[in-house]
């Protein structure tokens, strides 16, 4: 099932126009994320710091439906898939109330830290990746 997270959009979070600035976008996502792996009882701090792997954001991108301003309270869901033994990618979709404001999507390879090659994903990413199927 898609994971959904709320949240309030913050006076930082907007640019000089007032409205939320594009890159903040991928800032929000990554809170969604990383609340979605609290979820399923990964300790974020283990998982930013392990010495054994690393799951690098290889590509991003998101599109704007409707501006975002400070005091908005939204939604983001999102929806991870695997892509491979190695790699899964995440579709967010944020709302405010009913309406959709913002897509965006983040495409992540596991990898070696040291040697800075691919190796499958660890179980328990492999569960959160089951867990949060639709």
């Amino acid at each position: 099932m898609p994971f959904s997270y709320s949240r309030t959009i913050r006076f930082a979070d907007t640019d000089g126009a007032g409205v939320v600035y594009f890159a903040q976008v991928f800032s929000i996502c990554h809170e969604a994320y990383e609340a979605s792996l609290e979820s399923q009882g990964i300790n974020l701090r283990e998982f930013f710091r392990d010495p054994a792997i690393a799951v690098p954001i290889v590509h991003a991108e998101a599109n704007f439906r409707q501006p975002m301003f400070c005091g908005d309270r939204i939604t983001i869901t999102l929806q991870p898939q695997q892509l491979s033994a190695d790699s899964y990618e995440i579709r967010y979709e944020i709302h405010t109330q009913s309406q959709l404001v913002a897509q965006a999507q983040t495409k992540h390879v596991c990898i070696n830290p040291q040697g800075k090659t691919r190796q499958e994903l660890p179980i328990h990413l492999s569960q959160w990746l089951q867990n949060n199927l639709p």
